[in-house]
């Protein structure tokens, strides 16, 4: 799916679907006993994040669909397209997605949302949407490959790097498009930086799936991804460790929110006060999230947050371009 036309059809949708009348009768055919969640974390991940909630809410039936964040938002567009969009709530890995939506009048507030435990910037201000976790990127490596340990971004440039980088596409990965757009968009690398990573040899994978298993079966020394997959991977039992580069990381926080369509919104809400609650930070530390809940300890292995260092990207620059920056990637690792 390309981006520019999901956000037609997201317009169409709020010009048509999102009339008073339909409002309304969604609102008198709702069902507070379930709750449809779309969402792009992982399905082992995501059967005990529900367990969890069935604990709480044993009355709320869940029906889910869980895919990559740009299958999630294929299935979504085409839902919008036909007018009929069937999820309540909406857990991606994409921050600037959601920006969108909320922007195209697909969101709804939900204002009784205790954010009193979160950080400021990690909620959108009117409480359209709520990080849930903390999801950083920066480098995996074989340590069996005999390679020398990375300590920076720009070790994958060096020639024992050659030919033995692969990283997620931002035509596939939600955390790869804001990867990408916050690197372009920091002087200190920029789209050269790319452009020499492909001049090294480096590929582009699909998501960050495939990042790990190339590098845990040595096809490649050296990935980008997301981190909690690197250290999961390390505790199975693969050559594999984590990076956290002296520059910094880039991050999305996994935003969830309550679309304006949504059939079951107190079970909607119910799921949103429990990502928030202290229980579910806990349950992200277990799998290998930094919480982004105050008063949290994050996983073992991982800096503080206080050390944690950020690349920082402002997300109206991310969104408006989002187009050109995976245009620009397919141009140069190819589409």
């Amino acid at each position: 799916m390309r981006w520019n036309a999901f956000r037609a059809a997201v317009t169409a949708l709020a010009l048509t679907a999102l009339t008073p009348a339909a409002l309304t009768s969604a609102a008198q055919a709702a069902e507070e006993d379930k709750l449809v969640l779309y969402t792009s974390q992982p399905s082992g991940q995501m059967e005990d994040v529900l367990a969890l909630f069935k604990e709480k809410h044993p009355e709320i039936e869940v029906e889910m669909f869980r895919s990559g964040t740009t299958e999630v938002l294929n299935k979504l567009q085409a839902e919008v397209a036909a007018g009929a969009p069937q999820a309540d709530v909406l857990l991606i890995a994409d921050s600037v997605a959601m920006t969108a939506l909320k922007n195209q009048g697909l969101l709804q507030p939900y204002k009784g949302a205790d954010v009193s435990l979160l950080p400021e910037g990690q909620y959108d201000a009117e409480k359209y949407f709520f990080g849930t976790k903390l999801i950083t990127t920066g480098i995996i490596y074989n340590t069996a490959a005999g390679v020398p340990k990375p300590e920076s971004w720009m070790d994958l440039l060096a020639p024992e790097a050659k030919d033995q980088v692969i990283m997620p596409s931002p035509l596939y990965s939600g955390a790869a498009v804001i990867h990408v757009g916050t690197m372009v968009n920091d002087p200190q690398f920029g789209w050269d930086y790319f452009e020499k990573l492909a001049a090294n040899g480096a590929v582009a994978g699909k998501g960050n799936g495939s990042v790990r298993d190339a590098v845990a079966r040595g096809e490649k020394a050296y990935g980008v991804i997301i981190e909690y997959m690197a250290f999961d991977q390390k505790a199975k039992g693969s050559p594999v460790d984590f990076v956290f580069p002296k520059e910094g990381v880039t991050a999305i926080n996994q935003p969830v929110a309550i679309l304006k369509t949504a059939k079951n919104v107190k079970a909607a809400q119910a799921f949103i006060d429990f990502q928030l609650s202290k229980d579910a930070a806990e349950q992200s530390v277990k799998q290998a999230y930094f919480p982004i809940m105050k008063g949290v300890t994050p996983p073992a292995g991982y800096p503080s947050m206080d050390d944690l260092k950020i690349i920082e990207a402002d997300s109206r620059t991310l969104l408006d371009s989002t187009d050109d920056t995976k245009k620009r990637f397919a141009e140069i690792y190819g589409g």
